[in-house]
């Protein structure tokens, strides 16, 4: 038995604390919401174990205020999208600059270099988001400044999960800014998935000449890429072995990120 037929049957049952049509009217919300195809009174009043007329003045009243509508009148009802567009406005509140500024700060003491939170816009990174290494040298950014995708770690890590046509956009004018630059769509495509395979992204001085850097996604409690966190620095400091050493807490801080914004690892 699911947790809204459970307290149905207790509100039915009598349970001072959960006899309570605001409770019952839940029930019958959560059982649309998790429900293939429209349901009718019968169908809900049998798996809620509440009476069909009781249903019935439910469905009316979730209808009325939004909740559920009467498909084409067959007296079967669906959930409309109010409840999606509520819940919309409470992700809206869980503003990632905010979530991962700690976070952010955690990982410069780890890392000792300067890190970076990107966003994805038409096929650029955008930084929303930086804290600066403490060492002298240091790589050089600004919040809001821009980088093309695909030469940069937050970059990669965000076109590894963007759709097929923001790629194929992206992987029709690529341009060399170094030797290390990736110019060939497929050599990029198939960095792409060992990005996605590998849970993170690598720039090996391909933006910006002596600069390399990684950086893993950040994802939202729906487990879609809204993010990706990562560090950069010079080359002297951060050459393959160092990369490799520095990649478990990019990735460890990019999951917390996550977490914070209700990712569920184990779900997703």
């Amino acid at each position: 038995m699911n947790d809204a037929s459970h307290r149905a049957e207790s509100s039915e049952a009598g349970t001072p604390q959960m006899n309570t049509t605001f409770v019952k009217g839940l029930a019958v919300l959560e059982a649309l919401a998790r429900a293939g195809e429209p349901c009718g009174v019968s169908d809900l009043a049998r798996q809620l174990q509440l009476t069909k007329s009781n249903v019935h003045r439910l469905l009316r009243t979730l209808a009325d205020h939004g909740y559920a509508q009467n498909v084409a009148g067959s007296g079967r009802y669906e959930i409309t999208l109010k409840l999606w567009e509520l819940g919309v406005e409470v992700l809206d509140k869980l503003d990632v600059k905010r979530v991962a500024f700690e976070p952010m700060e955690r990982l410069v003491e780890l890392t000792g270099e300067t890190v970076h939170l990107s966003i994805l816009d038409h096929g650029e990174v955008v930084y929303i988001d930086k804290v600066d290494s403490p060492q002298p040298v240091r790589a050089y950014s600004k919040v809001g400044g821009r980088a093309p995708a695909y030469c940069v770690a937050t970059g990669k890590a965000l076109l590894a999960h963007a759709g097929a046509a923001v790629v194929d956009a992206v992987a029709s004018r690529l341009h060399a800014y170094t030797q290390h630059t990736i110019t060939d769509a497929a050599e990029l495509r198939a960095e792409l998935r060992r990005v996605v395979d590998t849970g993170y992204a690598i720039n090996r001085g391909e933006w910006r000449d002596g600069v390399c850097g990684v950086a893993a996604p950040i994802r939202d409690a729906r487990g879609q890429v809204v993010a990706a966190i990562g560090i950069s620095g010079p080359v002297d400091r951060l050459k393959v072995r160092a990369l490799r050493q520095l990649t478990p807490a990019v990735v460890d801080v990019a999951r917390s990120i996550s977490t914070r914004l209700g990712w569920n690892a184990a779900a997703g």
